[in-house]
């Protein structure tokens, strides 16, 4: 078993979770969090012989690459260590996964899953656990199932419920939050610390060590003048300016300039009100002009003809049944060819483009052993800069060896990991990527990181620079002279210190004061999560009816939803069948041991997609839907929302026993 050797500061940020208490590991990306963590963990094991570590990951790929680079080689020869996903049978017995093994790596779902299990061999009650990791801990400030698994937490702690587990967070930024000024800074930081229970430590002493161990890259601003003339996008916003004659504009609702992040949210909101009127020529000319602004803003990062190619995409795969449908495909079909004409017209190219292509030669020409990631907004983004690079003859001669790196939304797990294995040993050395590779992943140092046309918070700011690990390494960012990227990239830089100053005003406290202002913060979101609950509990389900978000029929109610395992929402009202259509088999690049997955499906009337059939446990079929694809209706009104956790109503959990009952199949079948 390899010997664990930690660094100065490592071993000062380690001092009180040895001693037992609640911490939260606050150190920059590259510095060896989850080597100090595994240290912890050994140290625990070996004072404590009942010790049950759990270790919990927000990514799959997550638990295997902390099983295999750092638990395992350090703990592996005298502990039994296991990693569990959602592909792993384990799953399903995961309460006996713990009782069998010491170190147990697993995905925030599948812990969130076993505590709310009723099966004996898969429960697990968090007592069970002696010491609890938590990775990427910053994510404890959003209501997502890392939140779940803490509000459980804290709850028995205010009711002085014990044993407990201790904590140990790990994070390269706990952020700001919107914090415009130091106090509300402060009380961000502290909203964390009460979400975890723990409080933040980082290093004092030895800081000289960690500045000349973890480097900070050479920070790089390319500014880029803005083109004079924009034919191709002065013509979009004419094409979005007939369609603001067309559509019939709420009251006192005034949009903002076309091309912007806040004309997006203009739009979207649009959208929505035309979703809640049941308006459909509202409806459909915000998600239009959506469309067209997202053009935009590509016509603003990228080439004209990648502007083009999204808005064409769109256009070739809408459905007209309406008339506003087809007003708005007319238009775009009257005026295809002019943009595309102008699409192909070089002289009024993106500047930017130039710039990057300048960015990369200089370190490739220079250094062809460089490695390098290219940060950018969306997938669609990151598809067309790949496209544009491999076409791109300056950069194929300089040895670029290019290729995407996105979430597992768009990629599969073994198609990441391929990636990421090619690029660690050489046969790529640039990846484009969006956000998944600033985070967790275990990607080798690089020469030069490139942010291109994002506007992100401070943490993803701070996580993409730490990525420029190797020697002399730059963080680069790329922007127009006076753009809103670089306005954001300062104020960024402004919120990183807010978050340093934060941190250091909470360390100052007196630990009596501090435990104080953490208890305060919890006894008041405990109240406002049960007055939520409660709002939740008036609205009766069957009193809830669910229409289609694109034509506005009416087609469940909200007491046909179970939820499966925490996260499957399904219509188990056989009725539902009738208004869905299928669609492609979906195809997965691994198996599952109680889904197996069924065809897309979609509105029967207006073709609107709404997610896709699961077979559970090789019995019932059912229709696994995306509540974004519906507009929610009660007696107090109409809503839209994005998430299932949203939706103004309880759902109950799915009874396989009752629904084989009521349909006629056999649960042992």
């Amino acid at each position: 078993m390899a010997e664990i050797k930690l660094r100065p500061y490592q071993e000062e940020v380690v001092q009180r979770a040895l001693k037992g208490e609640n911490t939260i590991i606050w150190l920059p990306t590259g510095a060896g969090k989850t080597r100090a963590a595994v240290y912890v963990a050994k140290k625990h094991l070996e004072s404590n012989p009942h010790a049950k570590v759990v270790v919990m990951v927000n990514m799959i790929h997550l638990a295997n690459q902390h099983y295999e680079s750092e638990f395992s080689p350090y703990l592996g020869d005298s502990y039994k260590i296991k990693a569990v996903s959602s592909d792993s049978p384990e799953k399903d017995f995961f309460g006996s996964v713990i009782r069998l093994s010491d170190v147990v790596i697993c995905t925030a779902q599948i812990l969130y899953n076993a505590m709310t299990s009723r099966e004996d061999l898969k429960h697990l009650d968090l007592s069970a656990i002696t010491l609890l990791i938590i990775d990427e801990c910053h994510h404890t400030i959003k209501e997502g199932v890392y939140n779940k698994i803490m509000r459980t937490y804290v709850e028995r702690t205010l009711r002085d419920e014990r044993p407990l587990p201790q904590i140990l967070g790990l994070t390269a930024s706990p952020g700001a939050g919107r914090a415009k000024d130091l106090e509300k800074a402060v009380e961000h930081v502290l909203q964390v610390c009460a979400n975890l229970d723990a409080e933040i430590v980082s290093t004092r002493t030895a800081v000289h060590d960690l500045e000349t161990t973890v480097p900070r890259p050479k920070k790089v601003l390319e500014i880029v003048e803005k083109r004079p003339v924009d034919p191709f996008g002065s013509h979009l916003k004419w094409m979005m300016g007939q369609i603001h004659e067309f559509m019939p504009m709420p009251s006192g609702f005034c949009l903002r300039e076309c091309g912007t992040q806040e004309y997006e949210a203009d739009v979207v909101e649009l959208e929505k009100i035309g979703a809640t009127r049941l308006n459909k020529r509202l409806q459909q000319c915000a998600l239009h002009l959506r469309q067209y602004n997202d053009a935009l803003l590509i016509n603003d990062t990228l080439r004209m003809i990648d502007a083009f190619r999204s808005l064409l995409s769109f256009y070739n795969t809408k459905l007209t049944y309406h008339e506003t449908d087809e007003f708005l495909v007319r238009l775009f079909r009257e005026n295809q060819a002019k943009l595309k004409k102008m699409a192909d017209d070089t002289e009024y190219e993106n500047p930017k483009m130039a710039r990057l292509e300048s960015t990369l030669l200089k370190h490739f020409v220079d250094a062809p052993e460089s490695r390098a990631l290219l940060f950018s907004k969306t997938r669609k983004s990151t598809g067309y800069l790949n496209d544009w690079i491999q076409s791109n003859s300056a950069l194929q001669d300089a040895g670029i060896k290019s290729a995407i790196l996105t979430g597992v939304g768009n990629m599969t797990q073994c198609e990441q990991l391929e990636t990421i294995a090619n690029f660690r040993c050489g046969k790529l050395n640039l990846l484009v990527s969006t956000s998944v590779a600033e985070e967790g992943l275990n990607i080798q140092e690089c020469n030069l990181v490139v942010r291109y046309g994002l506007l992100t918070n401070e943490i993803a700011q701070k996580q993409a620079s730490g990525r420029a690990r190797a020697a002399n390494g730059e963080y680069s960012v790329v922007a127009d002279k006076n753009g809103k990227e670089l306005k954001r990239e300062f104020i960024n830089e402004q919120l990183d210190e807010l978050t340093r100053q934060a941190i250091a005003a909470i360390q100052e406290m007196s630990r009596a004061e501090l435990r104080s202002k953490i208890r305060k913060i919890q006894r008041e979101s405990l109240s406002a999560r049960k007055a939520a609950e409660s709002t939740k509990k008036c609205n009766v389900a069957d009193d809830v009816v669910l229409l289609c978000r694109e034509c506005h029929e009416p087609v469940a109610r909200g007491s046909d939803i179970r939820v499966v395992d925490n996260v499957h929402y399904v219509n188990i009202n056989p009725r539902f069948r009738k208004f869905y259509k299928l669609g492609a088999l979906v195809v997965l690049d691994k198996s599952f041991a109680d889904m197996e997955p069924g065809h897309m499906i979609a509105c029967q009337n207006c073709g609107k997609d709404w997610g896709s059939e699961i077979k559970y446990k090789g019995i019932a079929v059912l229709p696994n839907i995306s509540i974004k694809h519906f507009t929610v209706e009660m007696p107090s009104g109409r809503v839209v929302v994005k998430k299932w956790k949203k939706v103004p109503f309880m759902v109950e959990e799915f009874n396989l026993s009752e629904y084989c009952e009521e349909n006629g199949c056999d649960p042992l079948d």
